[in-house]
């Protein structure tokens, strides 16, 4: 009977931490405003304007994912607390087994809870903007860009996400020089913004005679879509704009006009580009949310106050400060070097497989 007033005890714990998240998400806030907005659905005129309507249907989605997340686990949590105590007044160890394998499934869902409550940044909830560079090297870092392509691709179909190309730069030899995707679904800022930095491979390149063995980089950066809301004053001055041949990726439409937008913010040394849209006014506007996004996150990294506080040249990542390894010889391991973290099947990492990473890093700057 020991073993089973043990589950007790750790049951108790569970569900005071459960408790006390619930206090801090203001579960029953959150149901008022789900409540609110699903009446505004009602409304006749919810859908005229389709771009709206697609924002608020998407946070009330968000807003009951952890709402039902909560509300489930406490049923979980109660139904086991019964389970114990039968346990207990009868006397039955027979059920044991039955305990610990409700334990470890509510215990694994409730850490997994836990790290979804720390996605609390003004803009975490936000769809994402992920850019891929390939590094020096040929076509050994293209091809190394084009397989995080790849990864993140894979990553965003097992959270169910949507994926858009915006822009997307190929090399006749092969593989990406870069690429900057949309990726849309609740939190996804919040979950890929710790995958901004350096990425590193090493491997037997399939592109060398010798079977010599290969280090390429690639670099990630990563940032908010914004809300149509959300407005900042830019210097139209400060903003120096080109055009140019739109190239397709992997049978897109090619446009046979100057369609495509590059914007640079001279200030700062921020460029965007977007090629996705099919007019040159479409890829404006989109590139020109793209500008304000980064802007609004370099202003938040350096603590200043307006955009035109910020000066000298963006360093969208530094070389030689990598955050995550991909070895696939002499020996197969991922690590990540900021948090330690190392996986030992690259291939598993490969297709997608990075919440381990990325949750093991919410951890960490949570603490």
């Amino acid at each position: 009977m020991e073993g089973i007033y043990l589950y007790k005890g750790k049951v108790e714990e569970i569900n005071q931490m459960l408790e006390e998240l619930g206090v801090s998400l203001d579960i029953e806030g959150l149901k008022k405003r789900i409540a609110e907005l699903e009446s505004k659905s009602y409304e006749e005129d919810f859908w005229q304007d389709i771009d709206k309507a697609q924002r608020t249907m998407q946070e009330i989605k968000g807003l009951k994912e952890p709402v039902e997340k909560y509300e489930s686990l406490k049923g979980s949590i109660e139904d086991l607390e019964v389970l114990i105590e039968l346990a207990i007044e009868e006397e039955d160890y027979q059920v044991y087994k039955e305990i610990k394998e409700h334990f470890d499934r509510i215990s694994k869902e409730a850490e997994k809870f836990k790290l979804s409550t720390l996605l609390n940044g003004p803009y975490d909830k936000n769809n994402a903007i992920l850019s891929i560079h390939s590094g020096a090297g040929g076509l050994e870092a293209q091809d190394w860009a084009e397989m995080l392509l790849r990864m993140y691709k894979r990553w965003s179909d097992r959270k169910g996400f949507q994926v858009e190309i915006l822009d997307y730069l190929a090399d006749t030899e092969g593989g990406i020089k870069s690429v900057t995707l949309l990726i849309k679904g609740f939190n996804a800022y919040g979950y890929l913004k710790s995958e901004k930095g350096v990425h590193r491979l090493v491997r037997i390149s399939p592109f060398d005679s010798s079977n010599r063995r290969h280090t390429s980089f690639a670099s990630i950066d990563v940032y908010p879509e914004l809300d149509d809301e959300i407005d900042i004053e830019i210097n139209e001055s400060d903003l120096k704009i080109d055009t140019y041949r739109a190239s397709g990726a992997g049978g897109q439409h090619v446009n046979t006009t100057d369609s495509a937008v590059r914007i640079t913010h001279i200030p700062t040394g921020i460029m965007v580009q977007c090629q996705n849209e099919r007019s040159q006014h479409s890829n404006r506007i989109t590139a020109m949310k793209m500008l304000k996004a980064k802007l609004i996150q370099l202003k938040e990294e350096e603590q200043k106050e307006k955009i035109e506080d910020l000066q000298g040249k963006y360093t969208q990542i530094a070389w030689g400060s990598q955050i995550r390894s991909y070895i696939f010889h002499p020996y197969s391991m991922v690590k990540d070097h900021r948090t330690d973290m190392e996986v030992g099947d690259v291939n598993k990492i490969m297709d997608g497989d990075i919440d381990i990473f990325i949750n093991e890093y919410l951890k960490q700057k949570a603490l």
